[in-house]
């Protein structure tokens, strides 16, 4: 059989589309939890190289009363940018604030000028002028705030509702709480009674920012990661109770921090995660009664940042904490491939720890 040279060129544009869509398909998700000194930053980058950071750690030498300064100099976004360029990636797509507090916004002025940033993605207004006027207002989260909105100004704002999905290719990303509200239906395989939920929630005082975060999971094929910010009290556990909204996980970002907030064993009956990381510092989050409810869990194998000073014979190996110094700030990784595998990988030693697909 004879092709003209119009059918030979259409073949080879098919198969090199195929060829590249199997490239892709090949690729895998790829997730990087920043040490932010007790912030936060995560990073996900999609097998088309589609970039998600969600915060962006604290501003300046990242000390709790840092404030921005020389871009160059900046601890958190320095650290973002590197571990950017260990990804292959040179721009922010979409950067997802949870929620208004300095750990998570602080460094996002200076971020900006190092790398561009398309597309900001937060729950809208904070800090009305009745809470400034309050006592016990933080006025170092305020100003923060105010240096995130200068910023935010200058891109595409997005303010997403529970249920909405962030447009990235390959993966979905669904938002599951955000100013206060949260998922009103359970997603796919959720659904079930929680049998180890408490008659109610933690109370906390009326503006806690905390409880404002905005939470995504994010699927790719069988493969389920989420991250809630510091989401307490209420919210978290209209998340998990008396019904599980969420459903069977395989890595768990813990709630902020590892906070004491966090030790709720009707978070790990809901989402039954194979990994839980934690994103503490040597003294901040990573709290004992969170570790010791990680170390008891069946079927759990917890990861840190960093070690946690009062964490204890309750910290995990040594293997699984990227940080064993207060000063270094090496990251972990999950990459995922679309059967649920994924591999976790110590920036620290590079060791990589492999977990196969969820037993249906």
């Amino acid at each position: 059989m004879t092709f003209s040279p119009k059918a030979i060129r259409a073949i080879g544009i098919a198969m090199a589309l195929l060829a590249s869509a199997s490239a892709r398909a090949a690729q895998p998700l790829q997730i990087y939890f920043i040490d932010a000194g007790g912030g936060q930053s995560t990073l996900i980058v999609t097998p088309r190289h589609e970039t998600l950071l969600i915060d962006a750690g604290f501003a300046g030498d990242g000390g709790i009363t840092s404030v921005p300064g020389e871009a160059a100099r900046a601890r958190d976004p320095g650290r973002i940018r590197a571990t950017m360029r260990e990804a292959g990636v040179e721009r922010i797509d979409y950067l997802m604030v949870t929620h208004f507090h300095r750990d998570h916004i602080g460094g996002v002025p200076e971020l900006a000028q190092l790398v561009p940033v398309k597309t900001y993605i937060d729950y809208g207004s904070g800090y009305p002028p009745e809470q400034r006027a309050k006592a016990d207002t933080d006025a170092l989260d305020v100003a923060a705030y105010d240096q995130y909105l200068a910023v935010r100004s200058q891109g595409r704002h997005v303010i997403p509702r529970p249920g909405d999905r962030l447009p990235l290719k390959d993966v979905r990303a669904t938002v599951v709480s955000t100013d206060r509200a949260v998922l009103r239906k359970p997603l796919r395989g959720a659904g079930k009674t929680n049998p180890a939920c408490r008659p109610a929630a933690t109370l906390t005082y009326p503006d806690d920012e905390n409880t404002r975060s905005t939470g995504l999971v994010v699927e790719f094929g069988k493969f389920r990661f989420l991250d809630i910010g510091d989401l307490s009290a209420q919210p978290l556990y209209d998340l998990i109770c008396p019904v599980d909204r969420i459903g069977a996980l395989d890595v768990y970002l813990v709630a902020h921090h590892g906070n004491t907030s966090a030790a709720d064993p009707a978070t790990l009956s809901a989402f039954r995660p194979r990994v839980a990381v934690v994103n503490n510092a040597p003294r901040k989050g990573g709290r004992r009664p969170l570790l010791q409810m990680l170390s008891q869990a069946n079927d759990v194998d917890s990861w840190q940042l960093h070690v946690s000073t009062e964490g204890g014979e309750y910290n995990s190996p040594p293997d699984r904490i990227a940080n064993l110094a207060a000063e270094t700030g090496y990251w972990l990784k999950v990459s995922a491939n679309e059967d649920g595998s994924f591999t976790m990988t110590n920036g620290r030693t590079g060791a990589v720890r492999k977990y196969g697909p969820r037993r249906r």
